[in-house]
């Protein structure tokens, strides 16, 4: 549902009472919420998107922490304001909230420690950009001035795209501000200099790739990193954008008049009218679901190269079935069918461990080393 784009707010799940961070303990959290503003309603937008195949109209805005900020008209003074202080450490809880951008963001003149990534804590690593998928959480460090710096300083968010879809291509933007020291009576917050930082371009996929190799488990005593040794089932997904027909007397704006279809193994997902869980803990998945997800491709294809010509897929609720404590190794395969995309994965209630990535297609007697 698109009425996630709506009223939300962060759940924060803290340490266990009198438990440590495995970092410097920090002056303040501030929870940081990117998200996205639509004039239209979210609902009437989904829904014509889902009726003619194409791709959803963009948003009119970026926000954080529900306000999109001097860069846009008329909303100056709808702009979050983080208020520090010199020489502390302020705890940043990065959500995005967004619906389907991944977003870089940065704070100028300052650098941020990653510490932690989907509730898992990480080697902490320094960069002076993030980049956030839709859905993800990441924490960040802060290390404040130790002086106080006679200036004001923006942070700015926009998207990082590689698709060929229409996306919000704008850039909002919150302004850090330091507390003005007691003595200092000779400058107004106005009359400061305001830096902005340097954002990766928006197609950057060096960045981003580059980012996402920095994420490694902590793997210390109190945090292992306990990557199954033993793997019970090996699973090949090919994930990408196909097309589904027209139907009867519509039109449709996906290519050649059909209609995008997102699938994996071929197999575009239809949404059931009973939950899936619900289906299995009470014995009445017959006609919910069917238990006979491919595993791997039905027909092997040069899933980087260049595009066949049969881009239709099938439909269905389908689904993999799994014994409890399973160890799967699962490679995820993206296409170019309708063009290559980086798109997030999220798997519901469990962690994973990434072992491996890379670009082109996956070599299974080669890549496995790597």
């Amino acid at each position: 549902s698109w009425l996630r784009s709506t009223v939300y707010g962060p759940l924060i799940i803290l340490p266990n009472k009198n438990a440590q961070y495995p970092f410097a303990k920090p002056h303040k959290e501030v929870p940081i919420i990117f998200g996205e503003w639509f004039n239209a309603d979210t609902e009437a937008v989904i829904a014509q998107a889902l009726q003619t195949g194409g791709g959803p109209n963009v948003s009119d805005a970026y926000t954080i922490n529900g306000l999109p900020g001097p860069l846009y008209n008329c909303s100056e003074k709808d702009t979050f304001k983080l208020k520090v202080k010199p020489g502390k450490i302020y705890l940043l809880r990065l959500i995005n909230a967004a619906l389907n951008d991944e977003l870089f963001f940065s704070i100028a003149n300052h650098t941020l420690t990653v510490v932690e990534a989907d509730a898992v804590y990480v080697k902490p690593f320094v960069t002076n950009t993030i980049l956030i998928a839709p859905g993800q959480t990441t924490n960040v460090l802060l290390n404040t001035k130790p002086h106080y710096p006679n200036a004001t300083f923006l942070m700015t968010a926009r998207p990082y795209v590689t698709g060929q879809g229409t996306f919000d291509n704008s850039t909002v933007a919150g302004i850090l501000e330091y507390e003005t020291p007691s003595n200092n009576t000779h400058h107004s917050l106005k009359n400061l200099p305001l830096f902005k930082p340097i954002l990766p371009a928006l197609n950057d996929t060096s960045f981003a790739t580059n980012f996402s190799n920095k994420l490694r488990s902590l793997a210390s005593v109190q945090f292992p990193a306990n990557v199954p040794q033993k793997v019970d089932k090996h699973f090949f997904f090919t994930v990408g954008l196909g097309t589904n027909p027209c139907q009867h007397n519509k039109t449709c704006q996906g290519p050649n008049g059909t209609m995008f279809a997102a699938s994996v193994n071929n197999v575009s997902f239809t949404l059931p009218t009973t939950a899936l869980l619900q289906a299995h803990f009470f014995g009445k998945s017959n006609g919910v679901y069917a238990p006979d997800s491919p595993t791997s491709p039905l027909i092997p294809f040069n899933y980087t190269g260049t595009p066949p010509n049969k881009t239709m897929v099938s439909n269905g609720t389908k689904v993999v079935v799994l014994p409890f404590n399973t160890s799967v190794e699962l490679v995820m395969q993206d296409t170019s069918i309708l063009g290559a995309e980086s798109h997030p994965l999220h798997l519901h209630g469990f962690n994973f461990f990434v072992v491996g990535q890379g670009f082109g297609n996956f070599d299974p007697n080669k890549d496995p080393a790597k």
